[in-house]
């Protein structure tokens, strides 16, 4: 997912889509436990997708505060 395609959401929009990929990287990690995993780079593409979520999130937070 590009950064260019998250800025596009509102901050209510984001934070389901956090709820949704940590949702998805514990299902990723029970899959690999659990040895059905087929593709390992899933689980750290979605880890870079959850942090930058965060970030922008983080970015979002100052803009909306009105200080």
């Amino acid at each position: 997912m590009k950064a260019a395609e998250l800025r596009e959401l509102s901050a209510e929009e984001l934070t389901r889509k956090l709820a949704d990929l940590r949702q998805e990287l514990f299902n990723l990690k029970f899959q690999h436990a659990t040895g059905q995993l087929e593709n390992p780079m899933r689980v750290r593409e979605t880890k870079k997708d959850i942090a930058r979520v965060l970030t922008l999130l983080s970015e979002q937070a100052p803009a909306s505060s009105g200080s």
